[in-house]
């Protein structure tokens, strides 16, 4: 923290002590904080005036912090963690300690993310999304009285640019350390009199920062490749269409992992030590392996994944309200190949192959904005099916040396009923009450483990269906104490849909399905401005009642150990966050956030993986001895604090404008389950400075990520026997060219 307040003082003392031709403004500039309108409660409004926790992240804010995934932004936004399980490319998000963490694919994320007013319910549909953004609204808290699916964590609403009515165009263009390229280019504007379009393209490759520990290859190349059309139809005042279709394609090389325990023994003899450089990893891939998932005999860990979609939304004025109907269209194919032991040997290579479709359907009302009374009703209604498994290559591991296979078939159906009102009692105070019904039905069907060879035999098969029709909704109040302080209170319960563990299973207790989980939200929060609105102050409170929580847990048996996700009866969650945006001048610009939350178990008796870990016998490595425990009073298993900031000033020099900007982001150690050790915290800085003529269309930049090339990691697991961690990039550093026209 110290360093952190030493380079902030440093950076705005430097500011102050500039020229004063630096610092000298036209007199159209203004040192207040910017306005921000949002659409998170379904209406167009500043963000200051929507009474909840809500963080905003502009399109320019994603540029210049080089935010290029959804992983990045918990970088960025206050009680946000985004990780992707095992090195793999499925991002888990939690906010405020909620979120599910689950390597399967068929398991709905407990944070409801939305591209464009759609919701991608399944984490490894969101990753390649982040290019050609107008901005990104996260909501913390459950949500479900305005949007169409219901969620227990809160929203990340994604919203990209809009056709434009004039002729526009850009390219942004960058290259970087490990010979990482982004191209990413848009043109926009009217084709007819009533019909504007938008095509957006992006494209990455290289940036492989790994290496093997054996032969020195390389690991990390990405190759990506996204293209967006959006068409907007106005045939009257009354009426405009929007079509959106949008495909995406993923060839990149995967995450590698590190060996981070004990040294490892694997298949044949040899002792891997512990790595000591972060950019150390390892792989393999067996013959029968290779030929079973139809790569090379020489594959390294990849993914050939690929997105598309469509959806079209109709907003109509009906003069007494507003109507506005949604329909989408998506599917997503996964094939990705891990190495979970990060060696070598052949303990725990997976490959993942899903084929998932979502196809759903929104029609809400909306009154007239501006009445004593503001109301939204709707009906969402979706279908999804997620098929496929996952391969596993155990045949040097120890006791097992086989290889086996996972598959089934998910079929889901969702129907939800929500309302939300807003009655303006007084010109002050403002009562809000929201309510939804939500009837799902889930399918898992065909569910099959199954040893492959050397000798065949099925393990385990099974068919289970699982049912939830729940009532949940919002209670609140929102008193103005002048036209720059809000305050508000609320209480909303949420739930989250339960569903099946997936995974390689030989046990009973294994195929179980898992409940939904119920969250019951207190929160009170402020949303202010001081002094001529150069202070943006906003500060939240929550205390969460937590039931039936769904956590990736464990099994052990008496030789080895086996994942399962399951519930928690009874836990909970408090915490605050203050947010604050200071324009002490018109070109310096400051933000910080500031997030603490901490949570127990109140009920929970459960394995206790260090005491059967101590238990087991060294010399056979069978676990004889299984040891649970009261686990109440445990804390769970997430960061208590995170802190993110941004210092950015910019001024003239001669013929040419500059920006510096730094940002940086701590995130608390936290416990890993998988992995039964603790993942250390960490402090990222990253810093950009961008230069473009006062009179041009053009900018030229700097940056560099991970400035103090810090070590750090974002999960860690122990799968069979390997310990590993999953690392972030060590210091990287770019150039980039942006053109508008």
């Amino acid at each position: 923290m110290q360093r952190l307040l030493l380079g902030a003082s440093v950076a705005v003392l430097t500011a102050a002590a500039l020229p004063a031709s630096a610092q000298t403004q036209t007199a159209s500039q203004t040192a207040s904080v910017d306005d921000v309108i949002v659409t998170a409660q379904r209406r167009s409004e500043s963000s200051q005036k929507v009474a909840v926790a809500l963080t905003v992240v502009s399109g320019e804010t994603l540029d210049d912090r080089n935010i290029q995934t959804v992983n990045d932004l918990e970088n960025t936004v206050p009680s946000l963690e985004v990780d992707s399980q095992l090195g793999g490319s499925q991002p888990q998000f939690r906010i405020r300690g909620v979120g599910l963490t689950d390597y399967a694919a068929n398991n709905t994320s407990t944070v409801g993310i939305y591209v464009d007013e759609v919701a991608y319910p399944y984490g490894v549909m969101t990753q390649g999304l982040l290019y050609d953004i107008a901005r990104i609204e996260v909501l913390r808290g459950p949500q479900g009285t305005l949007y169409g699916r219901n969620t227990t964590g809160g929203a990340v609403s994604v919203i990209t640019n809009a056709p434009t009515d004039h002729v526009a165009a850009g390219l942004n263009l960058s290259y970087g350390s490990y010979d990482a390229a982004k191209m990413e280019a848009y043109v926009s504007g009217p084709v007819v009199d009533t019909l504007t379009a938008r095509l957006s393209v992006a494209a990455e490759s290289g940036g492989a920062w790994q290496y093997n520990r054996d032969t020195g290859e390389s690991l990390g190349d990405k190759d990506t490749k996204a293209a967006r059309l959006r068409l907007t139809w106005r045939p009257s005042a009354q009426t405009d269409v929007d079509l959106n279709l949008h495909y995406s394609r993923d060839e990149s090389d995967g995450r590698g992992l590190r060996l981070i325990t004990t040294p490892f023994t694997a298949g044949g003899g040899r002792v891997y030590p512990i790595d000591t450089d972060h950019r150390i990893t390892g792989w393999g891939i067996s013959p029968y392996f290779a030929q079973l998932i139809g790569a090379s005999p020489n594959a390294k860990p990849f993914r050939d994944n690929e997105g598309k979609g469509v959806s079209l939304r109709l907003n109509q004025d009906l003069n007494w309200a507003t109507l506005t109907a949604i329909a989408s269209y998506e599917t997503f194919d996964r094939n990705e190949f891990n190495d979970w032991d990060a060696t070598a040997s052949n303990e725990a290579g997976t490959f993942f192959f899903n084929d998932i479709d979502t196809s759903s359907q929104e029609v809400r009302l909306a009154s007239p904005a501006g009445g004593r009374v503001q109301w939204l009703a709707g009906v969402y209604h979706a279908n999804e099916s997620v098929d496929g498994g996952f391969y596993s290559d155990f045949s040097e591991a120890k006791s097992l040396a086989f290889w086996m296979s996972t598959t089934y078939g998910q079929k889901v159906e969702t129907t939800g009923v929500f309302g939300n009102v807003d009655y303006r009692l007084t010109d002050r105070l403002t009562l809000v009450g929201g309510l939804r019904y939500e009837d799902e039905t889930r399918e898992l069907n065909n569910f099959k483990t199954e040893v492959l060879a050397p000798t065949p035999s099925v393990r385990a098969t099974t068919s289970k269906s699982q049912e939830m029709g729940e009532w949940t909704g919002k209670l609140g109040v929102e008193y103005t104490l002048s036209d720059d302080i809000l305050t508000y209170a609320n209480v909303s319960r949420g739930v989250k849909s339960g569903g099946f563990t997936t995974y390689n299973s030989g046990l009973p207790d294994q195929l179980e399905p898992f409940k939904f989980e119920e969250l019951i939200a207190y929160e009170t929060g402020l949303k202010s401005s001081f002094f001529q609105r150069k202070l943006q102050f906003n500060a939240a409170a929550f205390y969460y009642d937590y039931r039936d929580q769904q956590l990736q847990g464990i099994l052990y048996t008496r030789t080895g150990r086996v994942g399962r996700m399951i519930n928690v009866p009874k836990s909970h969650i408090q915490g605050a966050e203050i947010e604050a945006v200071w324009r002490p001048l018109p070109n310096l610009t400051v933000t910080q956030a500031l997030a603490y939350k901490y949570g127990e178990y109140d009920e929970f008796f459960f394995v206790n993986s260090a005491a059967t870990e101590a238990a087991r016998d060294k010399v056979t490595g069978e676990y004889n001895t299984i040891v649970y425990s009261d686990r109440a009073g445990e804390r769970l298993p997430f960061p208590k604090w995170d802190y993110k900031g941004s210092i950015a000033y910019d001024w003239r020099m001669g013929d040419w404008g500059v920006e510096a900007q730094t940002n940086y982001a701590f995130r608390d150690e936290k416990f890993s389950t998988s992995a039964n050790s603790i993942i250390d915290s960490f402090w990222l800085v990253n810093a950009g400075l961008t230069v473009r003529p006062m009179d041009g269309n053009y900018a030229l930049g700097v940056y560099v990520n991970n400035l103090t090339d810090d070590y750090s990691e974002e999960s860690r697991n122990r799968f069979i026997s390997a310990s590993t961690g999953s690392p972030n990039p060590p210091r990287t550093w770019g150039v980039r060219l942006s053109y508008r026209y």
